[in-house]
């Protein structure tokens, strides 16, 4: 398992990081995984408790992102287009002008990596505001994405937010 993330970057050049961050959680899986049980996995894994607003992972927590962990399930994640994916992940990275170089070349190194490898990609649905947690309105945008690449048996979990 390997995490990387990007909440200390600056996301535009003179300024602060705009709260601004992504994560990646990856994971190996057995050869022969089916995207389904993958996807069951990821939902069900300790790593997936994260409130993504400064608390972490909770092992014990109810909350993912926005939403209220019991709101979320394996069949909100809806197949992707590569290029869908990989244009809504730089539209909101840019969203406030140019990236800086040097994380624009680290993003392009890791996040984009792995959606230009990945063999398939889900995106979490948006579960409207009824799946909020109890102060789950707090992202502005919240981008999630499971990448499957299954020549290499690794699963990234990616989630671009801001609040």
């Amino acid at each position: 398992m390997t995490f990387v993330n990007f909440r200390d970057h600056p996301f535009a050049d003179g300024r602060a990081h705009g709260f601004r961050w992504v994560d990646l959680k990856s994971f190996r899986f057995p050869q022969g995984s089916r995207d389904s049980d993958l996807l069951a996995a990821v939902v069900a894994h300790a790593q997936f408790r994260d409130d993504y607003a400064g608390g972490g992972v909770d092992p014990g927590g109810t909350r993912h992102g926005p939403y209220w962990l019991r709101t979320v399930s394996p069949h909100d994640y809806q197949p992707v287009a590569r290029a869908e994916a990989a244009q809504v992940l730089k539209e909101w990275a840019n969203q406030q002008g140019g990236l800086p170089g040097s994380l624009e070349d680290a993003l392009e190194a890791t996040l984009f990596a792995v959606v230009n490898s990945a063999s398939r990609l889900y995106r979490l649905r948006d579960l409207g505001r009824d799946a909020f947690h109890d102060w789950g309105g707090v992202h502005i945008d919240f981008h999630e994405f499971v990448a499957i690449d299954h020549d290499r048996q690794v699963l990234t979990l990616l989630v671009a937010a801001d609040d």
